[in-house]
């Protein structure tokens, strides 16, 4: 998200003619743009996407869990 982020800004500027980015080359401009789309292959090849997907619905459930347990009075244990 970084670099499509700064890919937009710098495209602006490139755009817009605004400061040093104006007499940059098309390609360095662009270039976040090639960035953007080589970490999203990794990522999903990779596993990343999934396994930060898996830990996001795991703390959730965990939570739900903690919130069940405490309103049952239940003491919850302290993770490690």
């Amino acid at each position: 998200m970084l670099f499509l982020g700064l890919g937009i800004v710098l495209l602006a500027m490139k755009y817009l003619e605004f400061g040093p980015v104006a007499a940059w080359s098309w390609w360095v401009v662009l270039a976040p743009f090639g960035l953007a789309v080589a970490w999203w292959s990794w990522a999903d090849w990779s596993g990343y996407t999934k396994r930060k997907a898996v830990e996001r619905e795991n703390m959730r459930k965990q939570a739900r869990i903690d919130k069940s347990r405490e309103s049952l009075g239940i003491k919850v244990r302290n993770k490690r």
